[in-house]
Order: structure tokens, then C-alpha cells, then sequence
């Protein structure tokens, strides 16, 4: 959902804001963030698909790439201008690792209710997108704008750092919950 609530509202305007890229710049930089994201979905799914082989399963996958965007987005909240084009297709790339659940999520159902379970998965993570995207909205808001009519810099920190924290939260949460059903000798997929 950060990925979602970022890349589809707040991108564009923290690359205008922040880093000073005109609108070509903008537009090129988040057209190469989602040419990322369509990589990364190929990778991940193949990287899933050979590691579960091994013995790593998707989950694992899934929480890595999770710990490597909470790290480019620390990053980006840091504000690193100068590698503002890089980093955002980092953002792109580990951004995607969310995705590999649901071909779990799939697994765990009966045949005839797994298309259900992603319904509501799709829909828990459009209504929490959303309403990131507005939560960061009234995050930002609350900092003057900058002289050039833009939002500040600072409200995109704390708007980011927010939902950084709320990323970090969820990854320790799913590990601590991982390790209690593996003590318990219950499955977590991780």
C-alpha cells in the first residue's frame, strides 16, 4: 500500500518539490518507476518460484523486499536529490514485493473461495492506499508552502516517515507473530 499511496499521488510532487525536477523530469522519472515496477514483478515471481525450491518460501521473499523498500524509502525520506532518479526506481522495484501474498494467500484457501480472499485483500489494500494517500495529504498540508507555491520538503518527511514507521511496525509485527506460530509448530509461510 505505500507503494500505491505514494507512486499514485505523492511521487510527482516530491520529485517537483523536493529534488526541482521540471515536468519532463517528473514525468520521466515516474515513468521509470512503474517500467521498474513491471521488472520487479518478473523478478520477484521467478526469484519466489526458485527460492521456494530451496526451502524459502514466498513469505520470506515477500518480507525481504519489504525490509529492502522500508530501507529505500528511509532513503528518500533523507531527501538524497542527487540520486533522486536511482533511488525512485529502487522505490519501484522493492515496492512490488507486496504482491507475492496473494499468490499465497491463493494457496491457503480451498480452489473455490481463493479468488474471494483476493477480492478482499484487493479491497483492504485500495481502502488502506487511499486513505494513506489522504493521511499524508493532512500530514503535508500542515507545513506552509514553499515560496514557489509548492508543499515543503519537511511535509513530505514527515508524511513519509509516518508511513515509514507504520512499514516498520507491520514487518516486526510479522515476525514476531512468525516466530510464535513456529513455536507453536503452526505454518506462517515464512
Amino acid at each position: 500500500t505505500t507503494l500505491l499511496s505514494i507512486h499514485g499521488l505523492w511521487a510527482g510532487p516530491w520529485l517537483r518539490d523536493v529534488a526541482g525536477f521540471d515536468r519532463a523530469g517528473v514525468a520521466a522519472t515516474l515513468m521509470l518507476v512503474s517500467g521498474a515496477m513491471v521488472v520487479s514483478f518478473v523478478c520477484l515471481g521467478m526469484a519466489a518460484e526458485r527460492l521456494s525450491r530451496r526451502g524459502i518460501s514466498p513469505m520470506a521473499v515477500a518480507a525481504a523486499g519489504m525490509g529492502c523498500f522500508a530501507g529505500v524509502l528511509l532513503v528518500i525520506i533523507l531527501e538524497p536529490v542527487e540520486m533522486a532518479v536511482p533511488v525512485w526506481i529502487l522505490f519501484g522495484f522493492f515496492g512490488t514485493s507486496g504482491i507475492l501474498p496473494y499468490a499465497v494467500l491463493s494457496q491457503r484457501f480451498p480452489a473455490h473461495l481463493a479468488g474471494r480472499a483476493n477480492t478482499a485483500l484487493n479491497l483492504l489494500v485500495f481502502v488502506t492506499a487511499f486513505s494513506a494517500q489522504w493521511g499524508m495529504g493532512a500530514i503535508i498540508d500542515r507545513y506552509p508552502p514553499t515560496p514557489s507555491g509548492g508543499y515543503a520538503p519537511a511535509g513530505y518527511q514527515a508524511a513519509f516517515s509516518t508511513l515509514l514507521m507504520l512499514q516498520v511496525f507491520t514487518i516486526a509485527w510479522y515476525g514476531a507473530v512468525g516466530m510464535v506460530m513456529r513455536r507453536r509448530g503452526g505454518k506462517t509461510g515464512a
